[in-house]
C-alpha cells in the first residue's frame, strides 16, 4: 500500500475507537447521590449479614472474635 492509504486506515481506525468509547459512555447509567447511598446501604446490609454467617475459623482468619462479629453484624445498615 502507499503512504496515503496507510494514513486513511489509521484515521478510520481511530474514528471507530472513538465511536465505541462514546457508545459505552452513553450507555452507562447516571449515578445520583441517592443511588450511591442506596448502594452503600445495601453493601452494609449484605456484608453484615455475611459476617453473622461466618464460622469460628473464618472469623479467626479475618482477626475478629465472635462477639465483635455479632456487634458489627447486628448494627442497622444506616449506621457506620
Amino acid at each position: 500500500m502507499n503512504g496515503l492509504s496507510d494514513v486513511r486506515l489509521v484515521l478510520r481506525g481511530q474514528e471507530l475507537l472513538d465511536e465505541q468509547v462514546n457508545s459505552i459512555q452513553m450507555s452507562r447509567p447516571v449515578v445520583s447521590p441517592a443511588t450511591s447511598r442506596l448502594g452503600m446501604f445495601f453493601h452494609r446490609w449484605a456484608t453484615r449479614k455475611t459476617l453473622l454467617d461466618l464460622d469460628d475459623d473464618q472469623l479467626r482468619d479475618i482477626g475478629i472474635t465472635r462477639q465483635q462479629a455479632r456487634a458489627e453484624g447486628l448494627k442497622p445498615f444506616w449506621r457506620r
